[in-house]
């Protein structure tokens, strides 16, 4: 599991660090030179997807999300499980349909390509697909754990596998 957590994270990490430095360069080239990288805005739009995607499933997994508990301050550690295995259900329950559509969106896009330099979109959006799958899964490995009784927000505050 750590091993597909680190993947993930590297994942989304590179993907916005292509974005800024695509961003930069392009900012760059038409302040010194007056010349813009072809595609450089699809560029970057594929780009977000592909990191949001990825981003998503990171934070899923960890609970990592913006979230307000006024309910779950005011349960016992009993209630508040079981609220968080209802809620990573519910979860669940919208990333794996997303995760369907997105592939179908793959499948559809067939010979569809950028403006400028022709890159086919099945590349960027196979990638977002993966990532769309990512989070599915790691929100049903949160709900099993969560199951089991293990919780990965215990791990991340004692410094267990997950935290350092």
């Amino acid at each position: 599991m750590k091993r597909l957590l680190a993947a993930t994270e590297t994942v989304a990490a590179v993907f916005l660090l292509l974005i800024a430095l695509l961003t930069a360069t392009n900012v760059a080239l038409r302040d010194l030179v007056s010349v813009q990288i072809p595609d450089w805005f699809d560029g970057t739009k594929m780009l977000m997807a592909i990191a949001l995607f990825w981003g998503i499933a990171v934070t899923t997994y960890h609970a990592g999300h913006i979230a307000v508990d006024i309910v779950w301050e005011h349960l016992k550690p009993g209630g508040r499980r079981l609220l968080d295995i209802v809620a990573g259900i519910v979860t669940l329950c919208f990333l794996a349909p997303m995760a369907w559509m997105v592939f179908s969106k793959v499948l559809a896009s067939g010979t569809q390509a950028t403006s400028d330099l022709r890159l086919p979109l099945m590349w960027f959006t196979s990638i977002a697909a993966c990532g769309a799958v990512a989070g599915a899964v790691l929100a049903l490995a949160r709900v099993l754990e969560l199951i089991r009784g293990h919780d990965t927000q215990d791990d991340l505050a004692e410094g267990g596998p997950h935290g350092s």
